[in-house]
């Protein structure tokens, strides 16, 4: 067995650990709103995200070809060090976070780590701008969206069902309903954030095999699919309590709102291969919601908090890339 394929095969392990560890990180996302609303229990909405993750990262990979190819150049990412690299500084970034309950982006932290390896690598004339130039376009319009249709969202619902109903009614009539938007919104997030790990793997092959591949392929799709469901399975309940708990005092009526203006928002990014952060799209879309009750409704110092890890990552995680990709260099 070469020394090449020895970190090929450590390379995809690494990636598949990121990916499980996205899954338990970003479980919260999917499900924390269903559970601070008690429409699903813990169990239930573990559960039933883990399924829908699954589900929705076997329906594409414009994402994972985003990544793969459009990132860092194809010369400079032939190299396994600089995937290697990434991935390490993705997984130590999500690590911190989880653990600090901070609900960070996980696809943020892999594309920057990846562009902080790339430039010890190559220089900034090694990342390509097409790529980048997409995940800052998600980076800065999908919180944007997130927060202004699930207001828009919030008051056409209110003034359709709300007036014309008792609370007790409503709340009895957005139960099953935020069910649905809970299962859109675990398949929003498996068909986005897995589709990084796919991108990664494949552009590992690709520098193991001396070309660029076109297609992402099935074993790869399968096995971080499956990493996923089975981290979103394990669970993130640090960041499932800020989420759900912290932010907004959420009914069913709210959670359905947000979380269907989330997951549309996602899954529209994903068939256009943008990556975007399911993290920063649920977190506005809830504060949407609660701004739409009045301004004193949101926590607005969690949120300041939330808002505080997600300009920190794209520095932090840039600076790690390019320290883990230097520590290989001496290996």
């Amino acid at each position: 067995m070469t020394t090449a394929l020895l970190i090929l095969i450590g390379i995809v392990t690494l990636a598949l650990i990121f990916d499980y560890i996205n899954g338990f990180h970003d479980t919260a996302n999917a499900i924390a709103t269903s559970v601070a609303t008690r429409v699903l229990t813990p169990a239930q909405a573990i559960g039933m995200a883990a399924v829908m993750n699954v589900v929705g990262a076997l329906t594409g990979t414009a994402v994972a070809k985003t990544i793969s190819r459009d990132i860092v150049a194809p010369g400079i990412a032939g190299d396994l060090r600089l995937v290697a690299a990434a991935l390490v500084a993705a997984i130590v970034w999500n690590l911190i976070t989880w653990w600090r309950g901070l609900p960070s982006s996980s696809s943020h932290a892999l594309v920057f780590s990846l562009v902080g390896a790339g430039v010890a690598a190559g220089g900034w004339g090694a990342i390509v701008p097409k790529g980048v130039n997409k995940t800052l376009l998600g980076l800065v319009t999908s919180p944007v969206l997130g927060f202004a249709v699930s207001m828009i969202l919030m008051g056409v619902v209110l003034w359709l069902f709300a007036r014309h109903m008792r609370p007790g009614t409503v709340t009895r009539v957005f139960r099953p309903l935020q069910v649905f938007s809970a299962a859109f919104m675990a398949f929003s997030h498996g068909g986005n954030d897995a589709q990084k790990t796919m991108g990664i793997i494949t552009l590992a092959l690709g520098a193991y095999l001396g070309s660029t591949l076109d297609t992402v392929p099935t074993w790869v799709v399968l096995s971080c699919a499956g990493a996923m469901g089975l981290g979103t399975a394990t669970g993130g309940w640090r960041i499932i309590r800020t989420m759900g708990f912290k932010v907004v005092d959420l009914k069913p009526i709210d959670g359905f709102v947000a979380e269907l203006s989330a997951a549309s928002i996602i899954e529209g990014a994903s068939r256009l291969g943008i990556p975007v952060s399911t993290t920063h799209v649920i977190s506005t879309t809830i504060m949407g919601v609660g701004t739409t009750k009045g301004y004193k409704h949101v926590k607005w110092q969690v949120a300041g908090r939330i808002v505080i890890a997600w300009v920190l990552t794209i520095p932090v995680c840039t600076a790690l890339g390019w320290l883990c990709f230097r520590a290989a260099q001496l290996f």
